[in-house]
């Protein structure tokens, strides 16, 4: 598959801003080149870094830039449509031009350049205390005692490597049982829901905003020797589309969701939908400066807290109902 690299131009007031529009989106991931955060980094650096690399003095004079990627896809061309128009959108209501130009310059990039970029720092761990996560091309030597969960996450967020994912996994270990249905919500590359079938869940139904994010959880599934009846993927958001909110109108025993604060809030409703009556709910990928408004809403329509975890800056919560 090709990718489109998308270079966003801005400026250091409008990262926060862009980054949100880009989650509304449905892109989860961004690189980040501001040079007001470098040079705070170069006043602020301490003893630790002896040298700095000629390549990375660029950054202290580079225009703030945030870089995505999008699939050469239909997919990747309504976002890239939508990004457009949220650009211009926002131009509109900055005449003086606080956020930067917000122009987007494109490039195709190769995927197995994609692939290069990220699979040098991927190696095995494992997480809480029945689970170890490797990608495949790596081989984790340990006592057996662990279930060996294998991701390729491809452009998908979730190799277990985030604060937030690992998280949900450490609450997740202690949540699921024999016979489980799960759901995950705004699944990424599947890591949650795969993991829940591997300690004993039953079935899980994956859904993503993103249509290659459902394809690579799918295939992760499938690497971990799940049968495709036992694991059922679905592309589409629920927000906005009904027949999908529908068609996966069930009752499940544990939800998972690991998406951004907006979107947690705006699905309450439909974690009210989905559960069952004594069944367990877990969110993440919340920054800690927005937990209370997070938690407050999910408890505004019934949800009991059963447990919280905060970890640099990143905050997880168990729920049942």
């Amino acid at each position: 598959m090709e990718w489109t690299e998308v270079n966003i131009y801005t400026s250091a007031e409008g990262i926060e801003l862009i980054c949100a529009k880009l989650m509304d989106i449905g892109i989860k991931g961004f690189v980040i080149k501001d040079s007001a955060d470098f040079n705070e980094f170069l006043e602020n650096k301490n003893g630790q870094w002896d040298y700095i690399d000629d390549d990375l003095m660029g950054l202290a004079n580079c225009e703030t830039c945030i870089t995505v990627y999008l699939p050469e896809n239909n997919q990747g061309a309504d976002m890239l449509t939508s990004i457009k128009n949220m650009l211009a959108d926002v131009k509109n209501s900055d005449p003086d031009g606080v956020y930067g130009r917000l122009d987007a310059e494109l490039a195709s990039i190769r995927e197995e350049d994609w692939a290069n970029n990220w699979k040098q720092y991927f190696k095995p761990f494992t997480i809480g205390e029945k689970l170890a996560v490797k990608p495949s091309w790596e081989e984790f030597n340990g006592d057996g005692s662990r279930k060996i969960l294998e991701i390729d996450p491809a452009s998908s967020f979730g190799t277990g490597q985030h604060h937030t994912t690992r998280l949900c996994l450490e609450l997740l270990e202690k949540s699921v049982r024999g016979g489980d249905k799960i759901l995950d919500m705004g699944c990424g590359s599947g890591i949650l829901s795969i993991a829940a079938i591997l300690l004993g869940a039953e079935s899980a139904a994956a859904v993503d905003i993103e249509e290659n994010a459902a394809a690579t959880a799918k295939e992760n599934a499938r690497k971990n020797s799940i049968p495709d009846e036992v694991y059922t993927t679905y592309f589409g958001n629920i927000l906005s589309d009904k027949a999908l909110a529908d068609r996966i109108d069930d009752k499940y025993d544990v939800i998972t969701a690991n998406i951004v604060a907006d979107v947690l809030i705006a699905m309450k409703d439909y974690f009210v939908r989905y559960l069952k009556k004594g069944g367990t709910l877990i969110i993440s990928g919340i920054i800690e400066e927005r937990m209370d408004e997070v938690l407050s809403a999910i408890e505004g329509v019934g949800f009991i807290r059963q447990a919280v975890s905060v970890k640099e800056g990143w905050a997880a919560a168990q729920y049942t109902i």
